[in-house]
């Protein structure tokens, strides 16, 4: 008669999924396809668990201890890091994202295989930690799983893990401080040392201006301030991106995005008192799109030791290259545009739904019009009758980056009247079509796409600005998006 499973069999089967998870979302992003994204991530799964495996069984000894190593979640995303570039020596580079080959051919990766005080600062305090607080620091930061989940992992008591990983963020600041004054400096660093130090160590401490500017220009010492700067909410980006590297942003935010999927579904990870306090659930959603808004902030800091994403705080992804039917993501992404609503998470919705109905959630038929003819408005006299006016609201459209058959692009919409609440919308000429958007949820009919806000960014002052970005698709021609309209009202161009 077989051995029935024991409790830690089941354990192991779960951290082994949520492993494979997310090496196969990371490995979705490095590819140019799905089959590509599979094989991958197959390779470098299999890399990295040998690698797991060795240190658990074995452990290597360095000066009298155990030689630090780094959780088993980034250990596999380096792994699949590794062996993309692996590919890319072995002339299988084609089947990867067009930017990830830039980068792995660039002095930003060197850095993650060249000497250890060269290598970025938040790997190096994450390795200098112990495992278990490690361990918790990813899980909980930048996996963004429930705290009772995170618990059950490492077998903690749910009740005092708030304060443990209070404690963990201190010593993962603590080991980046001491890296930081290790690292040897040229004289105008050395001299911002303890002004840095400080700065960071408080919530309401403004950031002198000369202090900011180097740190503007400066590699190192704004790859600090992330790590330093615990009471915001960019922790998770220093840690993905120093860690992970290229594409270490769009991680984190389909992460987070799965975080979100996996409260509003109502998934067994998702605690049993969360899925039945629908005021807990709507917290967490709010929180969850705070730190995405937070990821955007923190990636400018980052971003000079990084894939060049802008705040976007997510990359080239599903639509990077080939056919974009084969580019849907292939872990963690249940709907292109998914978002889970308020009402969603109110009352724990078991289905996930599909993109069309989730873009028609998104953007309904009475706030959507159908496609306007190019260059016309969409509205009618009595329908709007702000319309009529001159336009109180300029808008700059930004090509960010472009790619075959992809792009990356943000809006930035002025307004002269105050707002309690927004909603853009715009049309295409050559047939884009949206598949990812941040800081605001979206719908697309035809080529007209409108952006609603999110909970943290619906209040606009007069003469205030409102932003978002997007990544999309496109065809033999990419014009820019035209006949901007901010709340029904037509916008001019700034």
């Amino acid at each position: 008669m077989p051995d029935l499973p024991t409790p830690q069999d089941a354990t192991e089967a779960a951290l082994f999924s949520e492993c494979w998870d997310a090496v196969l979302s990371y490995a979705d992003l490095c590819t140019a396809g799905s089959t590509a994204a599979n094989e991958l991530a197959a390779e470098a799964f299999s890399a990295g668990m040998r690698e797991v495996r060795a240190a658990e069984s074995h452990g290597t000894r360095y000066a009298g201890r155990r030689s630090p190593r780094l959780p088993r979640i980034p250990l596999l995303l380096t792994a699949v890091r590794t062996t993309a570039a692996d590919w890319e020596v072995s002339g299988r580079g084609n089947r990867l994202d067009p930017e990830l080959r830039l980068w792995l051919n660039s002095t930003k990766a060197a850095r993650y295989t060249g000497p250890p005080q060269g290598r970025p600062l938040a790997l190096r305090g994450l390795r200098d930690m112990q495992q278990p607080d490690a361990e918790l620091l990813w899980l909980a930061e930048v996996e963004a799983l429930p705290l009772s989940v995170v618990a059950r992992r490492l077998g903690l008591d749910p009740a005092t893990l708030s304060d443990e990983l209070a404690q963990v963020r201190g010593l993962f600041r603590d080991r980046c401080h001491r890296n930081h004054l290790d690292a040897p400096k040229d004289p105008q660093c050395r001299g911002y040392v303890r002004l840095l130090d400080a700065v960071t160590r408080s919530p309401i401490a403004e950031t002198p201006d000369d202090l900011s500017r180097h740190l503007a220009t400066c590699v190192d010492c704004s790859e600090a301030a992330a790590c330093l700067r615990l009471h915001g909410l960019g922790l998770p980006a220093a840690l993905a991106g120093g860690v992970i590297g290229w594409g270490g942003l769009a991680y984190l935010e389909r992460r987070r995005r799965a975080a979100e999927v996996r409260l509003g579904a109502g998934r067994p990870d998702t605690p049993a008192l969360d899925a039945a306090d629908p005021a807990a659930q709507k917290a967490k959603a709010v929180r969850g799109g705070l730190l995405v808004a937070a990821v955007l902030v923190s990636a400018l800091a980052l971003a000079v030791s990084m894939m060049p994403f802008g705040g976007s705080g997510s990359g080239p992804g599903s639509d990077a290259a080939g056919d974009p039917g084969d580019r849907q993501p292939v872990a963690d992404n249940p709907g292109a545009s998914f978002e889970p609503s308020a009402e969603d998470t109110e009352t724990g919705a078991s289905d996930s739904p599909s993109p069309s109905a989730d873009a028609t959630r998104s953007a309904p038929a009475s706030e959507d019009p159908d496609p306007e003819p190019q260059g016309t408005s969409t509205t009618t006299a009595g329908a709007h009758p702000e319309t009529s006016a001159p336009p109180d609201c300029r808008v700059s459209y930004d090509l960010v980056n472009q790619w075959p058959d992809g792009f990356q692009a943000t809006v930035t919409v002025t307004t002269e009247r105050p707002l309690d609440t927004w909603r853009v919308a715009w049309s295409f000429r050559d047939g884009q079509h949206v598949g990812q958007m941040w800081d605001a949820s979206f719908g697309q009919n035809g080529s007209r796409v409108t952006a609603t806000a999110a909970d943290y960014n619906k209040t606009v002052p007069a003469d205030g600005t409102l932003s978002f970005g997007f990544i999309a698709s496109w065809q033999g021609k990419n014009s820019p998006a035209h006949s901007f309209e901010l709340n029904g009202r037509e916008c001019g161009t700034a």
